[in-house]
């Protein structure tokens, strides 16, 4: 795994101006929320839906990080890497965060300091990914999600930062979304799945391959 870049001297975005002492508000009961700039919009808005998935995305991301907390409290054959990827997830999470952040607010609203996701991420990513697809076998068909419980968390992960990607595409013909936005999700997508193979990897489990001939019909 690439380590993560260094700390900047200066916080490169703001820090979160959120106050939450009481969770029900109340204002959401007639089927509306309200985004960063304050404007009220339906909830089933499109940017609603693009920014709601990555926060779903971002639940499905702790519960793989559990998985990994559950096997390096037993017997795993090499923790420290498996401690590296949970320190990623971390890091992900974060970054989720701000992909919210911004996907929240309209182009108009947003601060030039305002949380985002930049190239810094995307380009983390690849590395992060090459540094895991050189220990790994080329794949000869597709691979069906199972095996361990942290793979199949993962490709939980993986199918829904796609859909969230989907959302965002379909957020842009209407309106101005940030291309790094889609990108990041489109290389995040791409990193859980190169994730899961290397948790099996890890685990010295392996992969379960698609195999059409074992269909109900092939039989």
């Amino acid at each position: 795994m690439a380590d993560s870049p260094a700390a900047a001297t200066e916080p490169v975005f703001r820090d979160p101006k959120v106050t939450i002492n009481r969770v029900y508000t109340r204002h959401g009961d007639q089927g509306e929320t309200g985004l960063v700039g304050g404007q009220r919009v339906p909830k089933d808005n499109l940017r609603i839906e693009a920014y709601g998935t990555v926060d779903e995305l971002n639940a499905f991301v702790g519960s793989a990080r559990q998985s990994i907390s559950e096997s390096l409290s037993g017997s795993f054959p090499r923790p420290e890497d498996l401690a590296k990827l949970d320190a990623t997830l971390a890091r992900v999470q974060h970054e989720l965060f701000n992909l919210g952040s911004i996907l929240a607010t309209l182009p108009e609203d947003v601060h030039p300091k305002q949380p985002r996701v930049t190239q810094v991420e995307v380009d983390l990513l690849e590395r992060e990914m090459d540094a895991c697809q050189s220990e790994l076998t080329t794949l000869r068909s597709f691979v069906l999600p199972g095996g361990t419980r942290l793979n199949a968390d993962l490709h939980v992960c993986r199918t829904v930062c796609r859909r969230a990607e989907r959302h965002c595409v379909s957020l842009g013909r209407e309106s101005n979304v940030d291309p790094l936005a889609v990108a990041y999700l489109n290389r995040l997508s791409d990193a859980f799945f190169v994730w899961s193979r290397w948790a099996s990897h890890l685990a010295g489990i392996a992969e379960h391959l698609w195999d059409p001939n074992r269909a109900a019909s092939a039989r």
